[in-house]
């Protein structure tokens, strides 16, 4: 079940960079109000599912992982840091400095928790690291520096989040808690942006979908497969991300694959086999 699980929320995140970026590539809606939209709309998809008796043990959630403020404050940290750099990146890239940032910070953190990465675990950890380097080089195909920098630390709050995660007795209900505290953010987030506020029709549906189903339901399914995966293991499996992001940038969107977005991503990829196929010592 946990490597189904995993894929689905792959999937999801992966579809999360698509929307953002069709929401804000063409001005449909300013990244404020695609921020307090998709929380807003997950915290209303979970509440709903919630009352609809889904989550017996939601009010046993919590009890497990860090303080509740903490890991709301992360979710709201990358959700919004994601949406101010997909103003100036595309999908694939965006997607790749994401998960390239939740790496480290997931295997960090697992470190500090007395998990061991192999030799090949390293070296794979290593030629990912370099990928992303590569990538955010000054030149002439190098992304935003501002971009770059705001995605990076979506990554590392989206990587501490999941972190505080792992221990989820009640995924459900914890995930939900965590979009509801952190709405308060949100409204502040919109009310400092409002001068430059802009929303259309479809720039709400957008940001109402990647919240509801791929965000508030896909996180539900990440905690989910947290319960079967190592903290090393969850690190690298989510650097698989950025490909399908990119594939579907080219294929929905009109991104073009550079090549040296192409090149990045087989370090970063290889990377991730070398993990995922050895064992931590």
């Amino acid at each position: 079940m946990t490597p189904l699980l995993t894929l689905l929320a792959l999937l999801a995140f992966a579809a999360n960079s698509l929307l953002c970026r069709l929401a804000l590539r063409d001005g449909a809606i300013d990244p404020a109000s695609f921020t307090s939209v998709r929380l807003v709309s997950g915290a209303g998809m979970l509440v709903v599912v919630t009352m609809a008796g889904r989550a017996r043990k939601a009010g046993k959630a919590g009890k497990a992982g860090k303080a509740p403020w903490y890991s709301a404050t992360m979710l709201f940290v990358y959700a919004a840091a994601f949406s101010l750099a997909y103003v100036s990146l595309s999908a694939g890239t965006g997607a790749l400095i994401l998960f390239g940032a939740v790496q480290v910070t997931m295997l960090v953190a697992a470190m500090r928790q007395g998990e061991r990465l192999g030799t090949w675990q390293w070296v794979g950890f290593a030629a990912a690291v370099a990928g992303l380097v590569y990538l955010v080089l000054p030149g002439l195909a190098a992304p935003s520096p501002a971009g770059a920098a705001l995605m990076a630390t979506a990554g590392a709050a989206w990587g501490l989040y999941s972190v505080s995660g792992r221990g989820a007795v009640d995924p459900l209900g914890q995930t939900r808690r965590n979009f509801v505290l952190a709405i308060p953010m949100t409204v502040l987030l919109s009310l400092a942006w409002w001068p430059r506020h802009s929303a259309s029709q479809s720039g709400i549906l957008l940001a109402v979908i990647s919240g509801a189903i791929t965000s508030g339901l896909g996180y539900v399914i990440w905690y989910r497969a947290l319960r079967g995966l190592s903290g090393v293991t969850a690190a690298l499996v989510q650097l698989s991300t950025p490909v399908l992001a990119a594939l579907g940038g080219i294929a929905f969107l009109g991104e073009p694959l550079s090549g040296r977005l192409l090149l990045a991503a087989t370090l970063v990829l290889g990377g991730i086999g070398l993990g995922a196929v050895t064992r931590p010592t």
